[in-house]
C-alpha cells in the first residue's frame, strides 16, 4: 500500500504541496491536478490508486467529477469539503465517493482514511468464508461470529447489519443503504430500527458501548467499522 499512487485534485497550491509532502513522507507517490479538467485527464491517462478530490474547484463542482469518474472507474475517491451538512455528505456517498473529510482536517485522519480506502474490500476467498475486522470475526457460511475469540449471539437483523458493515470495513455505509438492504425500500425512513440494532450490537462487541471503538457513528450519515 505504501507504493500506491494518489491523485490530489485541488486548486489551492499550498494544500497540494502540504498533501504531497505528507503522503510522500508515508511512502506514497503523489500526482497533482489544479482543476477538474486536468484531474479527469490525469485520472484517464494515468489512473491512480486513490483520488483525493476538493469539491470547490474553479471550473466545475467536484460532485460532477465523481459522477463522471464513476461512469467508467471504481478508483476510490475521498472528498475534501467545507460542506458539513448531513444531506450533502449522504449525497456525495450515494454519488460514488468512498469517504469524505471536512475542512479543516487533521492530516493523520486523512492518511488513515486513505489507507482504509486503499485496503481491498473485506471479501473472503471462496475457501475462506470468514471476514476478519480487528478482534471481530464473522463466518458468512455459518452466520457465526466471535469477538476476541468469544462467541457472539446475534439476532437476524444484528447479523445482517454487522455483515454489511464488515464487508465495507473502514468505509462509511449510509443509513439509507443499510435500511434498504436489511429492512427493504419501504422502510427507509424508519431509521429508529437501525439505531436499536446498532445499540444492541455495541453492547455485544464493544468494551464500553458508550465509547465505541469498533462500530463507529458518522453523525447524521451512517456507520463504519473501524478497520
Amino acid at each position: 500500500m505504501g507504493n500506491a499512487t494518489i491523485l490530489v485534485i485541488d486548486d489551492e497550491l499550498h494544500i497540494r504541496q502540504f498533501l504531497r509532502a505528507a503522503f510522500e513522507f508515508e511512502g506514497f507517490t503523489v500526482q497533482e491536478a489544479r482543476d477538474a479538467e486536468e484531474g479527469i485527464r490525469s485520472a484517464t491517462l494515468k489512473p491512480p490508486d486513490l483520488i483525493i478530490l476538493d469539491l470547490g474547484l474553479p471550473d466545475r463542482d467536484g460532485s460532477s467529477i465523481i459522477e463522471r469518474l464513476r461512469s467508467w472507474s471504481n478508483i476510490p475517491i475521498i472528498v475534501l469539503t467545507v460542506r458539513s451538512r448531513e444531506r450533502e455528505k449522504v449525497r456525495l456517498l450515494e454519488l460514488g465517493a468512498d469517504d469524505y473529510v471536512v475542512k479543516p482536517f487533521g492530516i493523520g485522519e486523512l492518511i488513515a482514511r486513505a489507507r482504509a480506502a486503499l485496503r481491498p474490500r473485506v471479501v473472503p476467498a471462496a475457501n475462506d468464508p470468514v471476514v476478519r475486522v480487528g478482534p471481530l470475526e464473522i463466518n458468512l457460511a455459518t452466520r457465526f461470529g466471535t469477538i476476541d475469540g468469544k462467541r457472539l449471539v446475534l439476532g437476524p437483523k444484528e447479523y445482517q447489519v454487522l455483515q454489511i458493515l464488515a464487508q465495507h470495513a473502514g468505509k462509511v455505509v449510509t443509513r439509507q443503504q443499510i435500511m434498504k438492504q436489511v429492512w427493504g425500500g419501504s422502510h427507509l425512513d424508519d431509521t429508529h430500527y437501525l439505531r436499536i440494532v446498532v445499540r444492541n450490537l455495541r453492547r455485544k462487541i464493544e468494551l464500553d458501548p458508550t465509547r465505541p471503538r469498533i462500530l463507529l457513528t458518522e453523525l447524521g450519515v451512517g456507520y463504519r467499522l473501524a478497520p
